[in-house]
């Protein structure tokens, strides 16, 4: 599902009055859209729990544009207005700080942070701090891990606080928020299961990735994410490292090494060549691009599904 941008948000045009109206009346989106629940997500995972579970009564705009590495955003004046004028914002504290700003700065009155509706954890490559559980340093927070979306489970905890926090923001639709939750809800419970089905009876436990984004998903269903370059997707990896997953490709009977459509694919190659692996793609889902094997999170989780099948030994 692709997310509709708007150069005006619905309820700037809104709060602007009629005048406002007649001045933008050759925008549709605006003009059209003025009555409805306009919710700002920061990137695409959020964009898509707002889609689903606002349906016909929110009107979605993402701060990140597809195909934009969402790490990196800078947050434009415009989009600044944007977020002041929005009746909502969706975000995920940590993974986005120029979003965390910005929301932070801004008086809108319904600010949704979805790393508040899950538990977070460090898994070590995946943040930038290896501190233990105990301490509550800036530091350990900046290294929790926030990619819970690709976890189906905790994505519904994230669905079911969204959806509450759209109730109580925009009450006159609350039972149709109720209902949408539900059904997305139950719609991640099946994905989970498909997973959990999928993956039981793999004769290999360990994946390798150039990108440590799969820390939860691994967790969940009883893998073992081996990152080649840690955090930096981009950054090749040593030649100690090299050797050193080589021998753990051996060891543990891993056949594949997984790269993503958003970054370039070299270091994956370079480690695939040299250790005498195949490459395929294991999606982290930050945005639907026309490279994605889908058109939406459930459609490119399935096709994450069956790379990880394939590559793991189960058909």
């Amino acid at each position: 599902m692709n997310v509709r941008r708007r150069l005006i948000p619905a309820a700037a045009a809104a709060s602007l009055g009629l005048g406002a109206l007649t001045a933008c009346s050759s925008d549709s989106a605006a003009t059209g859209n003025t009555e409805k629940f306009d919710v700002v997500a920061s990137f695409y995972p959020m964009a898509f729990l707002a889609e689903q579970i606002g349906g016909d009564h929110a009107n979605v705009t993402s701060l990140t544009e597809p195909g934009q590495e969402p790490h990196d955003l800078e947050i434009s004046t415009q989009q600044r207005a944007q977020l002041e004028e929005a009746d909502a914002a969706l975000f995920l504290k940590g993974l986005q700080p120029a979003v965390d700003e910005a929301v932070s700065q801004t008086g809108i009155e319904t600010k949704i942070d979805a790393a508040s509706l899950t538990h977070l954890e460090d898994h070590g490559g995946a943040g930038h701090s290896h501190e233990g559980e105990e301490g509550h340093s800036e530091e350990e927070e900046h290294g929790r891990d926030p990619h819970v979306w690709l976890d189906p489970v905790k994505y519904a905890e994230i669905a079911q606080g969204v959806g509450k926090a759209f109730e109580k923001a925009d009450p006159d639709h609350a039972a149709d928020y109720k209902k949408n939750t539900a059904a997305l809800v139950k719609k991640l419970g099946g994905l989970n299961s498909d997973f959990e089905n999928g993956l039981k009876d793999s004769k290999s436990k360990v994946f390798f990735t150039n990108h440590a984004a799969f820390g939860y998903l691994a967790e969940r269903y009883g893998l073992t994410q081996e990152a080649i370059s840690g955090v930096d997707p981009e950054s090749e990896p040593s030649a100690a490292r090299v050797k050193e997953l080589q021998q753990e490709a051996k060891a543990d009977g891993v056949t594949t090494v997984f790269y993503e459509t958003l970054v370039s694919d070299r270091t994956a190659k370079t480690l695939a060549r040299d250790a005498n692996l195949k490459t395929d793609v294991l999606d982290p889902l930050e945005g639907i691009t026309d490279k994605s094997r889908g058109d939406d999170y459930f459609q490119v989780m399935e096709a994450n599904l069956k790379a990880l099948q394939s590559a793991l030994g189960t058909k």
